[in-house]
């Protein structure tokens, strides 16, 4: 757990690259503190400088390494692995594959980057196939990480459990918790709810000796009241579910601001109680909290929503500082190790058959 960091970001990504980027630094330290944590930012060197002047950012705090090459928004997976060599992603996840820099932030471009960062990084486990994209999800009992929440559109027993490992080690490296209770999201709270993967990894997580707080199934209720710490799905329901919270909130911010508009009386209301509405708006909206890590690698990488302001690309350096920070990779690796060790033991051990009682 170093004290001094050293974070690699991709200048370039995202909707708007340098002045978010940069400003993000700044709203960092000044949010967060920021001692013994600099950067190396990947790009547009004049671009990024002038973004520093701006923010009154120095070389003691930023080292800024140029390219010209940018991996676009809209490239598909393959081609940027082809053609992204060089670029501001490629170099910024070189960095952490070299051991210069402890962690990676991108607002680039999702698929590109998860594929860039598996090729360069590789899974952090025999058997992992794909990251899996955890979501920080607002809930009545504070933060819960939900995932996966788009990585993987399928996943069987094993899958769902090395989700669970995962997103327990990141839950207690960010949100502090000790012993994170653990869920499986199913359509109902039964042992025999739900389809065979669901039901075998949850026998495994009860029974396997991993060592995780697991609480059992949860349902999708149960997300929003906090229920657990960490709810474990596979990528197709995640990403469903997380799309439909976001969709939700911005449906009660749209009835909201035509109830508060609606007349004098209303809008003199409204005007009072804002920073109250605008603090309930940013707590039911999972998007609020910026900042997914990429969880399954053999380094940190975290992504930042495209769209994200100064503000919200600061608490993705956040995250990715917390984890650099944490006995995140060890714990996981070590965690992997036990299943492993579990599913051959399972898998080698003799058959049982019960004879029919007379």
């Amino acid at each position: 757990m170093p004290s001094s960091i050293l974070i690699s970001l991709d200048g370039m990504g995202g909707d708007h690259g340098p002045p978010v980027v940069i400003a993000g630094i700044r709203d960092y330290r000044k949010q967060h503190g920021g001692e013994g944590v600099r950067f190396l930012v990947h790009g547009d060197e004049a671009a990024i400088r002038a973004e520093m002047a701006k923010c009154g950012l120095g070389d003691d705090l930023v080292v800024v390494r140029h390219t010209d090459k940018v991996v676009g928004m809209e490239e598909k997976p393959a081609q940027a692995m082809r053609r992204g060599k060089g670029s501001s992603l490629w170099n910024a996840i070189e960095a952490v594959k070299t051991g210069e820099a402890h962690a990676v932030v991108s607002a680039g471009n999702t698929g590109a980057l998860m594929a860039i960062a598996k090729l360069i990084l590789r899974m952090s486990a025999h058997g992992l196939e794909r990251p899996a994209i955890v979501a920080s999800w607002p809930t009545l009992r504070g933060v819960t990480a939900v995932l996966d929440v788009g990585a993987n559109i399928e996943s069987d027993a094993e899958q769902l459990i090395e989700f669970a490992i995962m997103g327990e080690a990141f839950h207690a490296a960010v949100h502090g918790v000790a012993r994170p209770t653990v869920g499986i999201l199913n359509v109902g709270s039964e042992d025999m709810k739900g389809h065979e993967e669901v039901r075998e990894a949850s026998r495994i997580l009860r029974d396997g000796g991993l060592g995780l707080n697991y609480h059992g199934f949860v349902e999708g209720d149960d997300i929003a009241k906090g229920t657990v710490d960490v709810v474990v799905t596979d990528g197709f329901t995640g990403n469903i579910a997380l799309k439909t919270a976001e969709g939700v909130a911005r449906f009660i911010s749209a009835l909201m601001r035509e109830a508060l508009t609606s007349s004098l009386q209303a809008k003199v209301g409204a005007a009072i109680a804002m920073p109250a509405l605008k603090a309930m708006g940013r707590r039911i909206d999972p998007s609020s909290i910026n900042g997914g890590p990429l969880l399954g690698l053999n380094g940190i990488v975290v992504k930042s929503h495209g769209g994200a302001d100064a503000k919200g690309y600061a608490n993705a350096i956040r995250i990715a500082v917390d984890l650099a920070r944490s006995d995140y990779l060890t714990k996981v690796q070590d965690s992997l190790g036990r299943l492993s060790a579990t599913l051959e033991l399972a898998a080698t051990a003799p058959l049982t058959v019960t004879e029919p009682s007379q």
